[in-house]
């Protein structure tokens, strides 16, 4: 296990049935970063913290959603189709 930056420790995947208890310690400060073979494959982190990266995605997400949405609405002269016909369309009904 090697903590490379202020909050960012790397650690092997086979290590890591080792340090289990080290690593949930770690987790409340740093993000844990899993490698398999020198080569990452994962990341562990704090639950809140995940929650607040879930919270900005989210956001991020209804954002860019209603941003396309009004965009959509102010267009001048296309002809929009409601969900049931585009379904029909694709042969999806």
């Amino acid at each position: 296990m090697i903590t490379v930056e202020e909050k960012t420790t790397i650690v092997g995947v086979a290590e890591l049935r080792k340090v289990m208890s080290d690593i949930l310690e770690k987790i409340k400060s740093n993000k844990v970063i899993l490698t398999r073979r020198n080569k990452p494959v994962g990341v562990i982190v704090d639950y809140e913290e995940y929650k607040k990266m879930e919270e900005v995605i989210d956001s991020l997400e209804d954002y860019v959603l209603g941003h396309l949405a009004k965009e959509r609405a102010q267009r001048k002269g296309k002809k929009l189709i409601t969900l049931e016909e585009a379904e029909k369309k694709l042969g999806l009904r």
